[in-house]
C-alpha cells in the first residue's frame, strides 16, 4: 500500500473521531491525542479501525510508536510493507 493511501486512510479514520479538526491546522509531529483532542478511548477506536482496515495486529506494546500523526503513518507504512 502506498504512503498516500495510508495517509488517506489515517485522515479518514481521524476525521471520524475528530471531525472538526483539520490536519493542516495541527502539528503532524505533535502528540496525536493533544493535536486531535482525543482521549484514550478515541485512540483505541482509531487503532482498532486502522487494524481492521489494514488487516494488521497493532499490539498495545507498539502504542508508543504511534504518538504523532507522522509516527502513526510511518508505523503503518512499515507494517503494511
Amino acid at each position: 500500500m502506498s504512503d498516500d493511501k495510508i495517509e488517506a486512510l489515517l485522515r479518514t479514520e481521524l476525521g471520524k473521531i475528530a471531525p472538526d479538526i483539520e490536519l493542516e491546522d495541527v502539528d503532524r509531529a505533535g502528540d496525536l491525542r493533544e493535536e486531535f483532542d482525543i482521549d484514550s478511548m478515541d485512540f483505541l477506536n482509531l487503532v482498532t479501525a486502522l487494524s481492521k482496515a489494514l488487516g494488521l495486529d497493532m499490539p498495545e506494546a507498539d502504542y508508543a510508536r504511534m504518538q504523532s500523526f507522522d509516527d502513526m503513518r510511518a508505523y503503518l507504512a512499515e507494517r503494511v510493507g
